[in-house]
This record gives C-alpha cells, structure tokens and sequence, in this order.
C-alpha cells in the first residue's frame, strides 16, 4: 500500500533568532521566529508525514502552547513523528521538499540538510529531495520578511 502526504510551513524571518533549517545552522543576519527552533523544512517534512498517514498536524502533536516544545530541536521531533510512521509498519519511498527563500542562498547546505533528513528517516540518501528557490524579490519571501517550505512524501507498507 502506498500513501501520499503534503505539508506546508511558513515562519517569519526576525533578527536576533538562529536560521535552522533541515537541522543545519545557516549564518544569516535574520533567523525564525517560532515556539521551537522554526525549522520550517523540517515542520513540512513533518506535516507531509503524518498527513500521509491521516494523524493530524505538528500542531496538535506539538502544541506551541507546551513549554516543552519551547525551542526544541526539530529533528527530535521529526524523530519522534517518524515513530508514529514506524510503528505502523511504512518506510520512506521518496521525499520532495522545496525550500523558498530570497537570502541566504541555500545551495551550499542542500546536500547536508538531505543526509540528515534521511539518517533520521532510516532511508537512502536518493530517496530525499531538497531544492531552494526564490520568488525573484515578490511577495514576503521576495521582501526577506519570511521562509516557507513545501513538502510531499510517499510512503510504502513494509
């Protein structure tokens, strides 16, 4: 059996936080603003997984209204998201991922965000796709006033 997840995340872009994204510290002048570390590849990633799945959203899992959360890494909870996969018997088949972003540019950490994204996964390098664009200086991602992240992933029953 195969299922199909979409997610989608947006945050937006302050000074004085870090840019995380694909659990890879990125210099840049602005970073997230957000309840955990504002990684919004991740929180994509996320969010096309348990919708793969029908189980809801990273919100309900992980509710900015927890202090638990506050700041968290978001790969402990891509970890933790993952078991939910798990347990009910289905892998990775492949991962899609666009990262929309007017600065920094991204391409150098591309390849590094894919191999920890896929060792957290438990999949093969070549099943996990990451790309960056920009929206040529439009709307808020164009005006450096935020990021966003889309995602779609297959997954295949064990």
């Amino acid at each position: 059996m195969l299922r199909i997840g979409n997610g989608y995340d947006v945050h937006k872009l302050v000074e004085g936080r870090r840019l995380v994204l694909g659990g890879v510290e990125i210099p840049h002048l602005k970073g997230v603003l957000g309840h955990s570390d504002g990684d919004v590849l991740i929180h994509a990633v996320m969010d096309a997984l348990l919708g793969a799945l029908a189980l809801g959203d990273i919100g309900q899992h992980f509710p900015d209204t927890s202090n638990e959360f506050k700041d968290i890494d978001s790969m402990i909870l891509l970890e933790r998201v993952f078991q939910l996969i798990k347990n009910r018997d289905y892998r990775i088949g492949n991962l899609d991922c666009i990262i929309v972003a007017q600065k920094p540019k991204l391409k150098p950490y591309l390849d590094l965000m894919r191999e920890r994204i896929a060792r957290v996964l438990e999949t093969e390098l070549s099943n996990i796709s990451v790309k960056a664009t920009t929206e040529e200086q439009l709307g808020f991602t164009g005006n450096e006033d935020g990021i966003k992240s889309y995602c779609v992933v297959l997954l295949q029953k064990k």
